[in-house]
């Protein structure tokens, strides 16, 4: 083939690839497909957004593979609490627990007074949900909240309002949302508020007219904030060793699905043959509770009533060996924390 020949051919070729990569990348563009105007017309109209706004922010955002990748990782075999504790209840862990507590504790102290909720809880959820601030996540939140909402048919519809959520907190806060970087699924700040729970829960608590959730101020005062709204007690339990009567095993064992029982009250569960381990503590018959297992080392079970500020710290987080760890730290810093008094 002469040289010209071959010259012609890679051009050829050249404008292919190139006509291709750009045909991809109007593709993946997420203004650039229907589906996508189409959420932005419905969504600019019932909020009254300019549609050009949405459009202009998402013209630089595309499908992220990894971020896909990591929600649809295979769910592993489920770990016991004996293997997950130890993430968070270590010595380094403590350690800076009480040194945020010592540094914050003006902050503290507020949130205590005005939602009930004490430091070492406050402190407990910030170290368990990035390590006190050390590690809110490094992806841009607009790209996850996109590449969710519109490539991932299984939640697209709780990640498209949670997209709707974000660009109204945007809006309402003045913030530019490329600029802002959370969690592979678009949770923010040191506290990890998603966007809707940061607009109806994130506070001012600093007072300098801006709600910033990766300072420790308003982190602080939202979590607490957070926690008042679904029902926190003031001086409320939290959990309650217990102990399952040998006779009782069968009737109660089958009531714990994953670990955790439905709600009934003390009286019902006495009935059942739960009892408290403590000999000296008490609690109401009419109060409602749940049955928690914590496996404590392998095939060794350990048994737990759940009073409801268990239940509160568990809508920050679904997961039971979640509340567990947040309960746990908080008790460990609180000791680490009187010691430095």
């Amino acid at each position: 083939m002469s040289f010209n020949k071959i010259c012609f051919t890679q051009t050829i070729i050249g404008v292919f690839f190139a006509c291709w990569a750009l045909s991809v990348s109007a593709q993946n563009n997420y203004h650039e497909r229907e589906d996508v105007r189409t959420w932005i017309n419905n969504f600019a109209e019932r909020e009254n957004i300019n549609p050009e706004y949405l459009s202009h922010y998402l013209a630089g955002t595309q499908k992220r593979e990894r971020i896909l990748s990591l929600i649809e990782a295979p769910i592993k075999t489920p770990i016991g609490w004996y293997e997950y504790a130890p993430r968070f209840l270590n010595d380094n862990r403590v350690n800076e627990g009480a040194s945020f507590w010592l540094v914050n504790e003006p902050h503290l102290d507020k949130a205590a007074r005005f939602f009930a909720v004490p430091p070492e809880i406050i402190v407990a959820i910030i170290g368990v949900e990035t390590y006190y601030g050390r590690n809110v996540g490094g992806f841009t939140v607009l790209d996850a909240l996109a590449t969710l909402a519109f490539d991932y048919p299984r939640r697209a519809d709780y990640f498209r309002t949670e997209l709707e959520q974000f660009f109204l907190m945007v809006v309402d806060n003045n913030l530019n949302p490329v600029l802002l970087k959370g969690s592979y699924a678009g949770a923010m700040g040191i506290a990890q508020f998603m966007p809707r729970s940061y607009r109806h829960f994130a506070v001012d608590f600093d007072h300098n007219g801006k709600i910033n959730l990766w300072t420790p101020a308003d982190a602080i005062g939202s979590v607490a904030f957070y926690l008042y709204e679904h029902g926190w007690q003031r001086d409320g339990k939290i959990l309650s060793n217990a102990v399952i009567t040998d006779e009782s095993f069968v009737s109660v064992l089958p009531l714990i699905d994953n670990g955790l029982s439905g709600i009934k009250s003390w009286r019902e569960w006495q009935r059942l043959g739960v009892a408290l381990s403590e000999p000296d503590e008490t609690i109401s018959d009419d109060e409602n509770l749940a049955l928690i297992m914590l496996d404590v080392a392998k095939d060794t079970p350990a048994y737990y009533l759940a009073h409801d500020n268990f239940r509160v710290i568990m809508r920050y987080n679904k997961s039971r060996m979640y509340a567990a760890a947040v309960t746990r730290l908080a008790e460990i810093v609180a000791a680490k924390h009187r010691r430095y008094d």
